[in-house]
């Protein structure tokens, strides 16, 4: 394919070509229609890869790098090849922790009869403490694949609510350098703010301000995309900023019990607005968490994802009552790859850094509407959520109708 300018004629022409399906292996046709990015993307000025690295990633950032321009089918794809023993797909493509699952409601009777059939159960105390939320985590001791094994939990618990331990994959590359990315004014007030991603360089110029606090892992991980994102959202203040990292250094994590967890510790210390810059498919344990974190007061703002603007919605952006953020370029026209509808509520600059280092995709808009709201609430309250749209919508500037109520800047 010969190179080409980043336009809505290119970009679609590259879908088209990943969707005529290059050579797969034959567990990867499982993937059935899913057409999803992630919730940033890299666009070099050199021709797209169509294939993928076969090689095996050691960590987070290896599947940053290999998958910085390719589509979330293709990340899935490489997902499988590479870690066959931990990842699989649930029946709609998605990918899934293999032999792991979420049940909401089982107890008594259903419960002996789920560790009679030789799985093992783990209550996620924690979220039950912070949400109210009595949900556990299931685990297969007899491998016995993901159908089979969701027929004999259904079976054996019919009352319950199963769900598969999804992965919420990288976001995107993250490798602009600290200079690069909008700061704030160094009087800026101290706010609380919350963040949900990769881990974290606590030792990036763009964060020397910020006084961090960790959850997710026995020793720091850092990151290139949290840090990237962590970096706007911060934006050179002195904020408190609690960062969970979901994937510790490694290439498959980034589970739905790992982001109820995070948002559960961030309730329990009572951080008011969090960012995630994550995509997915919807999932019920998640969905309970979101709702719970929202009717306790706490703001989620989220990248909508850049599967384009006929793509099904992403979540957590697309739970009502979130703050979904589509991506601009530096001229203020919505990103081709980024994705449309209902969920979204306002637009920001989704472009960091120049050249060879330009990063683009709503994961990197997202942080500029929570850094906004951060400056809106103090502590969460009922309401919150509610109160802090309708403030933004006030600052927000017309864009047309893919930009929801329209255009935040950093500066607003």
């Amino acid at each position: 394919m010969p190179s080409c300018r980043v336009s809505v004629v290119c970009v679609s022409a590259l879908l088209a070509l990943l969707a005529l399906g290059h050579a797969a292996p034959a567990q990867a046709q499982l993937l059935g229609p899913v057409q999803r990015l992630p919730g940033s993307l890299s666009l070099p000025a050199t021709p797209l890869p169509i294939g993928l690295p076969t090689t095996n990633l050691r960590s987070v950032d290896d599947l940053l790098q290999q998958t910085q321009t390719l589509t979330r089918k293709l990340q899935i794809r490489n997902l499988l090849r590479s870690a066959p023993r931990q990842v699989d797909v649930d029946p709609q493509g998605a990918p899934i922790l293999r032999d792991e699952f979420l049940v909401i409601g089982l107890a008594g009777a259903s419960l002996d009869a789920v560790r009679a059939l030789g799985f093992e159960v783990e209550p996620d105390a924690a979220a039950d403490a912070s949400l109210g939320l009595d949900f556990a985590v299931v685990h297969d001791t007899r491998h016995r694949g993901a159908a089979a094994e969701m027929r004999a939990l259904r079976q054996a618990a019919p009352n319950a609510a199963f769900a598969y331990q999804h992965l919420y994959l990288p976001a995107g590359d993250g490798t602009a350098a600290a200079a690069e990315l909008d700061t704030a004014a160094a009087t800026a007030p101290e706010r609380r703010v919350g963040l949900i991603d990769g881990g974290v360089d606590a030792a990036d110029p763009a964060l020397a301000r910020a006084r961090i606090e960790r959850r997710g892992c026995a020793q720091p991980s850092p990151s290139r995309h949290g840090t990237a994102v962590a970096a706007r959202l911060v934006a050179g203040s002195p904020d408190t900023l609690y960062a969970a990292d979901l994937w510790c250094g490694a290439a498959v994590g980034g589970t739905t019990s790992g982001l109820v967890d995070a948002l559960a510790w961030m309730a329990g210390a009572g951080v008011p607005v969090i960012n995630i810059s994550l995509v997915g498919p919807d999932n019920p344990v998640l969905a309970r968490a979101v709702q719970a974190m929202i009717a306790r007061g706490h703001v989620l703002v989220a990248a909508v994802g850049n599967d384009g603007p006929a793509a099904p919605p992403l979540f957590p952006a697309a739970y009502p009552g979130v703050i979904g953020v589509s991506g601009v370029d530096a001229h203020d026209r919505v990103l081709p790859e980024a994705a449309s509808g209902e969920q979204v509520a306002f637009c920001a600059s989704g472009v960091v850094g120049h050249g060879r280092n330009l990063l683009r995709g709503t994961s990197f808009a997202a942080p500029i509407v929570a850094h906004l709201a951060s400056g809106l609430l103090d502590a969460p309250h009922p309401g919150a959520a509610a109160q802090v749209m309708q403030s933004l919508v006030g600052d927000a500037h017309a864009l047309g109708p893919r930009c929801g109520h329209g255009l935040l800047a950093s500066g607003t």
